[in-house]
């Protein structure tokens, strides 16, 4: 998979890129979805229910259907073909349409390397191949995974992002040593399930926007940096000419960032075995 650049016609172009798709189905080769597998998106702006921004940087962007995706892979034993391979717009990974046995058509996230008319199937007995789900009991020490669940039954809620991949180091009793994608280290339950295999667009996180307006339709506004502001404004504004902050770097709210802990859930430490620091 290959990155595409331009020629600098215009400013923006000069350092444009964008995915080669070449590996998705072109839409005219599709298969016909039916309705169940897309549902309707709501424009929050970032304001709650009382019209307040509570988040920021959000507004605009383009218009978009959401993709049903089966996190939960409950539909066992019964084989799947690849029947399509799309985009989505909803997240950077690529998905995979699947025509399940019993005529059933469900979207699943698409690992690296499968191609259309590959045969997926969940079942904890199934083989060590990209996009089959089983338990982490069943699957070998070292394995790629992705699509991870934290609590069996409740679908995969862990290494679910574009070229992203956790590994299962070790096994011990009733849990499983699991490598996430930040480098932690931490203790999943054997019953848990994941797919298997490094999830697709591995050079996602090589494509340069190019321009603001890039940023506009994916419905980011614009972002002010605290040393432009005044010293009302943020901690980091004010100062005689363009001087660079001073003091610690801080959050408009006045947090410490940039290394300051922020994580409170004494609750799942246990499970932690090795933080990604």
């Amino acid at each position: 998979m290959a990155v595409k650049t331009f020629k600098p016609t215009t400013p923006s172009n000069r350092y444009k890129t964008v995915a080669d798709f070449s590996i998705l189905t072109p839409k005219k080769d599709q298969p016909k979805k039916p309705a169940s597998l897309f549902a309707s998106l709501t424009k929050s702006g970032g304001r709650n229910n009382f019209g307040k921004m509570t988040v920021r940087h959000v507004g605009g962007g383009h218009k978009r259907k959401y993709r049903v995706i089966d996190f939960l892979r409950d539909k066992r034993e019964i084989p799947a073909t690849v029947s399509s391979l799309e985009y989505d717009p909803n997240r950077t990974a690529y998905i995979a349409l699947l025509n399940y046995a019993d005529g059933e058509k469900r979207y699943i996230l698409a690992p690296l390397n499968l191609k259309v008319g590959d045969k997926v199937i969940s079942s904890d007995s199934a083989d060590i191949k990209p996009a089959n789900n089983l338990v982490l009991s069943n699957i070998p020490v070292g394995t790629f995974i992705h699509n991870l669940e934290i609590e069996p039954g409740k679908g995969g809620k862990l290494s679910r992002a574009a070229g992203n991949f956790a590994q299962l180091m070790a096994k011990e009793g009733v849990y499983c040593q699991v490598k996430m994608p930040s480098g932690e280290v931490r203790l999943i339950h054997s019953r848990c399930r994941a797919s298997i295999g490094q999830l697709s667009n591995t050079e996602h996180e090589n494509i340069a926007l190019g321009k603001a307006g890039r940023m506009r339709w994916l419905g980011v506004r614009p972002t002010n940096r605290g040393v432009s502001m005044n010293p009302i404004d943020h901690p980091h504004g004010g100062g005689e000419g363009k001087s660079s902050g001073g003091g610690h770097p801080r959050t408009p709210w006045g947090v410490p960032t940039k290394g300051y802990k922020t994580r409170n859930n004494k609750r799942t430490d246990a499970f932690i075995v090795k933080r990604r620091k």
